[in-house]
């Protein structure tokens, strides 16, 4: 017998819980709800068995973006965010600090309800990162070399095919800490104490936000990231092979 799955919703609006509420519950499933994310963190429990959240972004007192991180060190259930505003700085945060989907109001829950089903199909095949020992590469060569681009480490800029990718000294310190650590999970705590020598709080979104412009450096689909990946729940990790020497003749002078 399948099991009802169970939804989440946490919205401010009551009109907008009791519709979605409504609509769910038609569509079979069993529906859960919260006014607020401090009531919303407070009842909610892994073992609920909730199978999704609906998280808006505008939430009084903590936002959705605060709820979303804290849940994040307590579940990794899947959680689709509602926003008013379609600024896409705000839907890359909510996607780089663990949301697995981003819907801008008005919307039309049908679309809701297939972005749930979308999400339930991708979740029966995730595969979890293996817990393998990959040896550091030492920070003494001047060549790093993965995917296409090429890091050097003298003059500090990183080159695609022959053509200059500008970096800032804060990405090319980032960039220094994957590339040094290819195939390893690395926390936000480790990112943060290595590159800014200090711990994250719950609120803080640096680390998520200067992933975010790694990846547009590396030339990254923000939905679909190949090269720098979101381990849920764990942190990020460089998932392409590293090759470093101290000698490469393919970068134009």
């Amino acid at each position: 017998m399948t099991k009802t799955k169970c939804v989440y919703v946490v919205d401010d609006d009551d009109e907008i819980r009791s519709l979605l509420k409504s609509y769910l519950e038609k569509n079979q499933y069993q529906v859960l709800t919260a006014d607020s994310g401090e009531s919303f963190l407070a009842a909610f429990n892994p073992d609920l068995g909730v199978d999704l959240v609906i998280l808006d972004v505008r939430l009084p007192g903590a936002d959705g973006f605060s709820v979303c991180r804290t849940l994040r060190t307590q579940s990794n259930v899947p959680v689709i965010m509602l926003t008013a505003n379609s600024d896409e700085m705000d839907r890359i945060i909510g996607l780089e600090i663990g949301a697995d989907d981003y819907l801008a109001k008005p919307f039309n829950p049908r679309e809701l309800l297939a972005r749930i089903k979308a999400i339930h199909r991708r979740m029966e095949h995730i595969v979890e990162v293996p817990e393998t020992v990959v040896e550091p590469i030492p920070e003494s060569y001047r060549f790093y070399r993965f995917a296409q681009f090429i890091l050097d480490t003298l003059t500090r800029e990183l080159w695609v095919e022959g053509v200059k990718e500008p970096l800032s000294g804060a990405d090319y310190n980032l960039l220094m800490l994957f590339v040094t650590n290819p195939g390893t999970v690395l926390s936000r705590d480790y990112i943060a104490e290595n590159t800014r020598g200090r711990d994250t709080t719950p609120l803080d979104r640096f680390i998520d936000v200067h992933v975010s412009r790694l990846r547009q450096r590396l030339r990254e689909d923000a939905r679909q990231p190949q090269l720098i990946k979101t381990v849920r729940g764990q942190g990020y990790i460089l998932t392409a092979h590293v090759d470093a020497n101290d000698h490469d003749d393919t970068i134009e002078d």
